[in-house]
Parts: C-alpha cells; sequence; structure tokens
C-alpha cells in the first residue's frame, strides 16, 4: 500500500475521515475492530487507566485479523494523551507517556489542552527521533532508541524502515505518525494561530465539551453539542480558521442536520456514531477506498 496510515492517506487525498472507539483494549478486541468501517480507531488515556499491555495486545489482535478492505495492515489507531499540553515543561516531564504509546505501535496521538505553542513544540519533538530532518521552529527530537521493535512489527516493517516512517506528517511528507491538538479552554483559544502554525500537526478540534466548561457552562448554549452560544460559536469560528490558515485539518462532530454545513466549512475529521452518515458525506466527498 502507499501508506501505513489509512488516515493520513485519505487526508492527501482531501477526503473525510471518521473515527470512534469503545473496543475492548484486549487481543479479541483488535480482532473485532480490524473490519471497522472507521478509518481510525481512538483510544481515551485521557480520563481511562494508562493501559499499554492491553493496547499492545489490541494492535497485535489488528494485525493478526487484518489486513483491512483497502488493503492496509490495519486500521490506524491514535490515543488521547493523559498529559495536558500547559508548557514545554510539562510535556518534557510527561514524555514517557509518549515513547510507551508510540512503542506498542499506534499510529498517532492527541494532545488535550494544548494551551501554549511551546508546549505543542515539546510535544511534535518528543514524537520525533534526533536524527529526523531538522525544522528551524522545533528542537531536535527527543524519542529515543530501544522502543521500536514491538511497534515495527505492528506496523510490518523492519526496525529500520519504521524508524524512518515514523515520523509526524505533514512536517515529514512521507511520516506515517498522525499528531492532533485539543484546542479546548479559553487558554488555548488565546494561543490557537500560533500553536496551529507548528510543524508537525496534522488535525486540531476545538473540544467543545471542556471549551463550553472554560467559557461559562452550565449557561445555555455552553452545552458539548450544539445549538451553541454566540461566544462557543465563535470559539469553533477561531479555532476552524487557524486550522485553515495553517493547512491542519480541521475535527467537529457532523450529524444528519449540520454535515452539509460543517463540510463546506472545512470539517475533514468526526466523529462517527452513525455509519449511514459517514457513507453519506464519504459519497458526498467521491469516495473511492474500499472501507
Amino acid at each position: 500500500m502507499p501508506r501505513i496510515n489509512r488516515a493520513i492517506e485519505l487526508l492527501e487525498q482531501g477526503q473525510p475521515i471518521f473515527y470512534g472507539g469503545g473496543f475492548p483494549l484486549t487481543y479479541e478486541g483488535g480482532r473485532e475492530a480490524s473490519g471497522t468501517f472507521l478509518d481510525y480507531l481512538l483510544f481515551d488515556f485521557e480520563h481511562a487507566p494508562f493501559d499499554v499491555a492491553g493496547l499492545r495486545a489490541f494492535m497485535q489482535g489488528l494485525v493478526d485479523a487484518g489486513p483491512t478492505r483497502s488493503g492496509h495492515r490495519t486500521p490506524a489507531v491514535v490515543v488521547t494523551l493523559p498529559m495536558d499540553g500547559i508548557s514545554a515543561e510539562c510535556i518534557r516531564h510527561n514524555a514517557w507517556q509518549i515513547k510507551h504509546l508510540l512503542a506498542a505501535g499506534v499510529h498517532g496521538l492527541l494532545l488535550c489542552n494544548a494551551e501554549t505553542p511551546e508546549a505543542v513544540r515539546a510535544f511534535v519533538s518528543a514524537c520525533r527521533y534526533a536524527f529526523a530532518p531538522g525544522h528551524p521552529a522545533l528542537d531536535d527530537g527527543r524519542r529515543s532508541n530501544g522502543g521500536q521493535g514491538y511497534a515495527a512489527q505492528i506496523w510490518g516493517l523492519s526496525p529500520t524502515d519504521y524508524l524512518m516512517k515514523a515520523d509526524p506528517w505533514p512536517l515529514n511528507p512521507n511520516g506515517e505518525l498522525m499528531l492532533g491538538l485539543k484546542i479546548e479552554n479559553k487558554r488555548a483559544l488565546v494561543n490557537c494561530e500560533r500553536s496551529l502554525a507548528v510543524p508537525g500537526i496534522a488535525f486540531a478540534e476545538w473540544g467543545p465539551g471542556d471549551m463550553g466548561f472554560s467559557l461559562g457552562w452550565p449557561k445555555p448554549g455552553y452545552e458539548h453539542d450544539p445549538p451553541y452560544g454566540p461566544e462557543m460559536q465563535a470559539a469553533m469560528n477561531r479555532v476552524a480558521a487557524a486550522c485553515k490558515a495553517n493547512g491542519v485539518a480541521f475535527l467537529s462532530s457532523m450529524h444528519a442536520d449540520d454535515w452539509r454545513e460543517l463540510y463546506e466549512m472545512g470539517v475533514r475529521v468526526s466523529g462517527a456514531r452513525d455509519a449511514a452518515l459517514v457513507e453519506q458525506i464519504r459519497k458526498h466527498a467521491g469516495r473511492t477506498m474500499p472501507v
């Protein structure tokens, strides 16, 4: 296949991608998830137990039940990090989380409460090896040698080939790691334009649940789901505009009554609770890749 990461392959084509979860972090759960209609699987380690052993077993189950109908070895897997993106120091002190998750063979990571561009730069650097092509806006990579063996086996690569491909896209056009941000509180919102300008970020969301908490919930209009009040709508619009300006895919939930408007707004990543709605949006986008 042209890509290890099906989600990146679709984003390169301008296609929307859809994610979901709910599968148990077990070998059997991975086998069950192998045939999913989703483009990537999301596991929330922000609030759920940090179960790397279960994640490794799940990834092996994906491999053993594969390939997918699209011909990829597995669906892409993205994990929400427990740490918050408060500062560069916070990221560096907790970078062991990134090392353990990437060593399990996942294809992407999502940083919650990405409040400062300094934290985002540290996040990207923590996901890169020191020999990766440099960029003037980033420090050298900090991911260490020794964790690539299992991840390479999950990806179906030699350890050397894994080392070359395990780099953030689109910073590295040949990279297979998909890094995302949650711009989900008023502190992150103030810095969103600078944070989303950091090279190496593939997608970002505005996190309406936590954004609503930060801006004033439980007042009406600050709930997780629309209709939103003016302040919430302005937050969404600001993150969407910053994503567009920086070539970052915008993540927002799409529903039966608003998907056309949001698709035209630029949403290219969305949760998938309704398979029929997902199929409708894919048809509208002219998707040809098998699910």
